[in-house]
Formats: C-alpha cells, sequence, structure tokens
C-alpha cells in the first residue's frame, strides 16, 4: 500500500493558478512525521527488494494500465494544481508515465543485472569476477512544481523498480498528482510504507529528508541544489541533481526556416516555458535571421492563453507560482529597459489567475538577464549572430549546460555543430523529444545538475554498486604471499617487463 503522512495541524491550500480558486486542503507533515514515514519505508523496503525484478515488475505494469484507464482524471488534476494546458498535461506527463512504468519494469533486469567481468591480468586469472547491483534502501525524492507527475512521481518509477522504498516530497504548490499517485499504487498491490507522500515546506522538512534518506533525488533550481549537495555532504549521501537550465536554440543559414520557426514557437511556450529544457534564448545566422523573426511573431501571436478546459481550448495556460511571474515579469523589463524591443506580448494578467503573455523579444544581447538567467516562462529573446562559430561561443557563454538544439539541413554538419554545445543533451532539427526516449540518458553539464535520468545511469543511480571476485580453484599459497624471496621477487619483475614493457612510447 502506498502510505500518506497526515499532520492534524498545518495544511497547504492547493490552488488552480489558471482561476485563484482553492481546490484542496492539504495536511502537511512534521519533522517527527517523516521520521516515522522513514522507519516504515525501512521496514517495508527488505521484501519489496526481496520480491525480485519480476515480483517488482508486475506491480508497475498493473500501474502502468492504471494510468492508462485514468488517463482523463489523471490529466485533470494536473491541469487543476498546475494550470497548464490539457494537451500539457496529457501529452507530456500521462504519456510520460505510462510509458516509464513499463520501461522501467522491462529494462531494470538488464541494467541491474549481475555483470560478468574479465581481465586481462595474470593475478587474477581462473576467477571470476562479477559486478552487481543492490539498492540503496531508501530514496529521498524532492520534486518540482512544473512537471508533478513526469519530474516528481516519475523519479520514484525507477528507484522503486530498483527495489527501493521511497519518500516523495512534492512541491508545495502540486502535491495533488502524488497524492493521487499513491492512490494508483495502493489499487495496484504495492506494499504499504513502499511509496510515502510527504507534503509539506521544503524549508521545514527537505533538510530532514535529506539527513533521513540513503540518496536524494532533485530536481529545481541550482540554488536549492547547492544547498541540498552541501547539506547531503556531511553524511554522504549521494544525490542526483537536475538543475537550471538557458538552453539555447542554433538556427543555421541553410535550416528549414519554417520548421525551426514553429519548433521556436512550440519549444519555448510549451507547458507556459517551465520546461527545464525549453528554449530559452535563438541564435539565428543573419542571412535568415529577419524572416524568422517574422514566422515565429506571427505563430506566437497566435496563440491561445487563458484557463485550460478540455483537449483544444488554449494553447498555453498560466505561470503555476506567483514568484515566477515576478522573475519572468522582470526578466522582460530589464531587458526592454536596456534596449530590446518586445515584439509579441511583454505583460502579466493577474486578474484572473496567474498569466504572462507568450513574449517575443529581439535586439537582444548577454548584457540582459533574459539571455542569461533562467527565465522559465513564455519567453523568446532572439538574437542576430553572423556565423555558426559566433552562435557556438554565444551558446557556451552560460552557467548552464542542460539542453540545446541545432537547426540546419545538413545534418553532418549539424552533428559536428551539436558537438561543440556545452550542454548535457543536444537535438539536431529537434529540440526536447531525446526526453522521450528513455533509453537515452538525460543529465546536466555546469550548473545544471550531476547525475542522469533515463539510460542505464537512470536506474543504477538508485543502487551501490558490489564487485565480487570468486577464487574457485587455487593452491595453498600464491607466488606473491608472503614470505617475500629475492628469486619470486625477481621472476615477477621480469613479467612486468614482459607484458607493459615492449612496444614503442613515441
Amino acid at each position: 500500500m502506498a502510505t500518506v503522512e497526515q499532520s492534524r495541524t498545518t495544511e497547504i491550500a492547493v490552488e488552480n493558478p489558471a482561476t485563484g480558486e482553492v481546490i484542496a486542503r492539504v495536511p502537511t507533515v512534521s519533522a517527527e512525521e517523516l521520521r516515522r514515514m522513514a522507519e516504515r519505508g525501512r521496514a517495508a523496503q527488505p521484501a519489496w527488494e526481496a520480491l525480485g525484478f519480476e515480483g517488482r515488475g508486475r506491480i508497475l505494469r498493473r500501474a502502468q494500465k492504471w494510468v492508462v484507464d485514468n488517463a482523463e482524471r489523471v490529466a485533470q488534476t494536473i491541469v487543476a494544481e498546475s494550470g497548464k494546458a490539457y494537451e500539457d498535461a496529457l501529452l507530456a506527463e500521462v504519456a510520460y508515465a505510462s510509458n516509464a512504468f513499463g520501461f522501467w519494469a522491462k529494462h531494470a533486469p538488464e541494467y541491474l543485472g549481475d555483470e560478468r567481468v574479465r581481465s586481462a591480468n595474470p593475478f587474477v586469472l581462473g576467477r571470476k569476477l562479477v559486478v552487481r547491483y543492490r539498492p540503496y534502501g531508501l530514496i529521498g525524492v524532492i520534486g518540482p512544481w512544473n512537471y508533478p507527475l513526469t519530474n516528481s512521481f516519475g523519479d520514484c518509477i525507477p528507484a522503486m523498480a530498483a527495489g527501493n522504498a521511497v519518500i516523495l516530497k512534492p512541491a508545495e504548490a502540486t502535491p495533488m498528482t502524488s497524492l493521487l499517485m499513491a492512490e494508483c499504487m495502493k489499487e495496484c498491490g504495492l506494499p504499504e510504507g513502499v511509496y510515502q507522500v510527504a507534503p509539506g515546506s521544503g524549508r521545514e522538512i527537505g533538510p530532514e529528508l535529506v539527513d533521513l534518506a540513503d540518496m536524494i533525488m532533485f530536481t529545481g533550481s541550482t540554488d536549492t541544489g547547492k544547498t541540498i549537495m552541501a547539506r547531503a555532504a556531511q553524511t554522504l549521501t549521494p544525490v542526483s541533481l537536475e538543475l537550471g537550465g538557458k538552453d539555447p536554440m542554433i538556427v543555421l543559414a541553410d535550416a528549414d526556416v519554417e520548421r525551426a520557426a514553429n519548433a521556436a514557437a512550440y519549444y519555448s511556450m510549451q507547458n507556459g516555458g517551465q520546461t527545464c529544457i525549453s528554449i530559452e534564448r535563438v541564435y539565428v545566422e543573419a542571412p535568415i535571421y529577419d524572416d524568422f523573426v517574422a514566422r515565429v511573431s506571427e505563430k506566437v501571436g497566435a496563440l491561445r492563453q487563458g484557463a485550460p478546459g478540455g483537449p483544444g481550448s488554449v494553447d498555453v495556460g498560466a505561470i503555476t507560482i506567483p514568484p515566477q511571474l515576478e522573475t519572468i515579469s522582470r526578466h522582460v523589463e530589464d531587458a526592454r529597459t536596456a534596449g530590446a524591443k518586445v515584439l509579441v506580448g511583454g505583460h502579466a494578467r493577474t486578474d484572473k489567475g496567474q498569466y504572462y503573455e507568450p513574449t517575443v523579444l529581439v535586439d537582444v544581447d548577454h548584457s540582459m538577464t533574459a539571455m542569461t538567467e533562467e527565465t522559465f516562462g513564455p519567453t523568446l529573446p532572439i538574437m542576430k549572430v553572423e556565423s555558426a562559430d559566433e552562435a557556438v561561443r554565444l551558446a557556451n557563454d552560460s552557467p548552464f549546460g542542460l539542453s540545446a538544439s541545432v537547426w540546419t539541413k545538413d545534418a553532418a554538419r549539424g552533428e559536428e555543430v551539436a558537438r561543440r554545445v556545452e550542454a548535457g543533451a543536444v537535438c539536431v532539427n529537434d529540440a526536447s523529444l531525446n526526453y522521450l526516449a528513455l533509453e537515452l540518458p538525460m543529465g546536466g553539464w555546469k550548473d545544471s545538475g550531476m547525475g542522469h535520468r533515463h539510460g542505464a545511469g537512470g536506474i543504477r543511480k538508485y543502487a551501490r554498486q558490489q564487485s565480487l571476485l570468486i577464487t574457485r580453484l587455487a593452491p595453498k599459497k600464491d607466488l606473491h604471499m608472503y614470505p617475500y624471496k629475492a628469486r619470486t621477487t625477481g621472476l615477477i619483475a621480469k613479467s612486468l617487463k614482459l607484458l607493459y614493457g615492449r612496444g614503442k612510447r613515441d
């Protein structure tokens, strides 16, 4: 059974940012209650691990079907607490979770199974060498508000597939999806204590969770990630961090301008621009700059924004939390004051709900926060460059390195340029789609984090690695054992020269 620990004294008022209405009141947990949750998780974990990959996989596959069967309910819960468009909830969250349950159920045995190793060292000849993976035990997941299913509960799936118990602390603004997934996991037969939800203030129970867990997965701001890492260092608790991004788009002169413009409009505005791997800044070679800007401005200007209803009702939803709206407004105003021109949008709306108009900025440069700091909103600053070299230099002129994209009709040249960009993931003639390929690692460089989601590393990070050397047939005493003898040492020295001393060293 999935467990939700509740405090009787404090609660979170969950507000729909698209309407301003309070949709729920969620009890929070105290530090003492969190400690009891940790005890329950540790007590439940050994039996969960003992189920093995197949036993755990059966429950994950049931959860996959549950999410598909309840897709409308899950999507509407996400829409209500985050204010995002219905399609953003369905395509970027429900579809992701539906895939992830099956993916980790299938690939956990492959990624975490015992590995046989062969060595060329003669001193270990005849020995059996094995690398194995053992779950840490209790994983603490601290999730973000922008993707309450994909990037919050989504990190719990591989952690559980690896055999761990999990405590998820969802963002204060968006706890409802995590609680709904507790209902899902309970109905699908998850043992009690394996998945627990701890709603509450990050400042109050976040540090406590870092102290209690055997490993921490955090998604959020770079500053908070550094704080968590410093806290975890006190107990040598391993961490995996996906942090901020300022993801560049490089549009070369030979790009398909229409496709690039469609992608720029979509990937900068999707989810209200509140995506770590969105397009946050664009560098366009001069020959196609005017054409590109005109097309993007027309497309962004036609977007529908408002309170999400059902499918097809709006394109761009609300800004989920008030501080983010303030950041977006500040970046746009700073750019405008410094000489940037606003071609589309450029205003906040707070009459009913929290919105920032889809916005296109030109005449921008790296003196402006809109080009250098994470805006995390529906803004698209576009800068003219003279060459691909200038575009790469500017793309790399950032403390962030999460995601990027390159656009050109010459795929080989696009790959060459992509290899020069300092980012953990780079797409050529696409953006963000790498995130859908769960086989492909996703992680940041520089201030954008450490560790990976997805691929083998995306589940191995939730396990300790153990090396085994098994000697089956051996003499009573090996050549190198005591007592040391000059003749034996001489033989070993000659062997070293024979093995490693030959060949040219030019």
